[in-house]
């Protein structure tokens, strides 16, 4: 039996790279998506013959469209990782609507175009074998929301839905439809992020002035998850686990704090739930 293929977005760093690591080990062949020639050139130094480098960027239609090609053209895909994605901070009373539809672009909309785009080749492989996977990195921002990541959430909270409509629909296709929740992992969207919530500051400080004890604290939190947020190599066993097992969880929150958070949001009132949520100042 040839080996079979995965596609895994947002290949360069953080849980993506960790994923190509683990996927290649278990001996996966792999199409991996990056948005530099240099990071896909460094995917084929580090893996030649079984990683496929694919650039591509979520917000390039035709880029992801062109990638759905190449995989299409190989043949059945056992796997679809939806990785890639992007933090944009900033209170939701002066974010640029621009920013919070980039925010919805690629943490949502992008995610259905890259699935739309793989079905025809993940098809084949349920047809075949009886069996695909699409795997869908969501957040414990998508169970519940606080202050400064408001278009984060939303699209996290999007997401849910998404991936347990898809789970519906695909069902009778015998294609299975995981949501993986993280909490922090140490990866470099958290500076990413930073970098991005500093850069809209500067458009209207006196307007961002008004959230600087709210905004002090995301900045401290992303601090934290940059320096000691799990190790990318947790989700991706968890990933190599639910395309390697029979019967896979649905949905997996990854992390203490997370479960802890998950846990809170399931059995506490609403009430209870926003006061530790909520704002301070």
């Amino acid at each position: 039996m040839s080996p079979r293929s995965v596609v895994v977005t947002g290949a360069s760093t953080g849980i993506g790279r960790a994923t190509v690591l683990e996927l290649v080990s278990a001996g996966f062949q792999l199409f991996a998506t990056v948005r530099r020639e240099a990071d896909a050139e460094g995917l084929r130094r580090q893996f030649p013959e079984v990683v496929t480098p694919l650039i591509m960027d979520l917000l390039d239609e035709d880029s992801v469209r062109a990638a759905g090609e190449v995989v299409r053209a190989d043949g059945p895909l056992f796997g679809l990782v939806n990785n890639a994605g992007a933090g944009f901070p900033g209170p939701l009373e002066i974010l640029p609507i621009e920013v919070f539809r980039r925010q919805l672009e690629v943490n949502l909309t992008a995610q259905l175009l890259v699935t739309q785009v793989m079905l025809p080749a993940l098809r084949r492989s349920a047809e075949g074998v009886g069996d695909a996977r699409i795997i869908m990195i969501g957040s414990i921002g998508g169970r519940i929301a606080g202050p400064m990541l408001g278009a984060y959430s939303a699209a996290k909270h999007g997401l849910v839905g998404l991936s347990g409509s898809l789970r519906a629909e695909l069902a009778p296709s015998k294609i299975k439809v995981v949501l993986i929740e993280p909490g922090a992992i140490a990866t470099p969207i958290w500076d990413r992020s930073r970098a991005t919530g500093d850069g809209l500051q500067s458009a209207d400080p006196k307007a961002w002035a008004r959230y600087a004890d709210q905004l002090k604290a995301v900045r401290q939190m992303a601090q934290r998850g940059a320096t000691s947020g799990l190790d990318p190599a947790v989700p991706a066993k968890i990933i190599l686990a639910a395309l390697q097992n029979g019967n896979p969880a649905p949905r997996q929150v990854i992390g203490r704090e997370a479960k802890l958070m998950a846990a809170m949001v399931r059995v506490l009132p609403f009430r209870a739930v926003y006061r530790v949520s909520r704002a301070r100042r």
